[in-house]
């Protein structure tokens, strides 16, 4: 998974989290997982651009990294549950602090809080 060389540059460690959590939907996923265990179609509706196949193996990839538990019950139909590991739990701070400055600097959710440059008072 990680490519750095046995001498690794002093930002290895970076590309390592990266290649974990990194893409569009590991960190909103880990994000949504926050607030509890969910179930793979609260995720869905919880991320209305994520196809089916992506959510799968988007899922399968954080919890092959350590990061996200699958609980299946034995029932029928049956039912899976996923929740974040204690290793998840981890990223917590990270991904609030990915919020927080999305809110502030990403343009199309910073606009509805601080009026743009140029712009005149309504």
């Amino acid at each position: 998974m990680n490519s750095c060389p046995p001498n690794r540059s002093p930002g290895c460690p970076v590309e390592g989290t990266l290649d974990m959590i990194g893409g569009k939907w590991k960190g909103v996923v880990m994000f949504h997982l926050l607030d509890g265990t969910k179930r793979f179609n609260e995720l869905r509706r919880l991320m209305p651009g994520v196809t089916q196949r992506m959510l799968t193996r988007q899922l399968r990839e954080l919890e092959a990294d350590g990061l996200v538990h699958r609980e299946v019950y034995a029932e029928v139909p049956p039912r899976v549950e996923y929740s974040l590991t204690q290793k998840g739990e981890t990223l917590r701070a990270i991904i609030v602090a990915l919020k927080d400055w999305g809110e502030t600097h990403v343009p199309y959710y910073a606009m509805s809080k601080q009026p743009m440059p140029n712009s005149e008072p309504a």
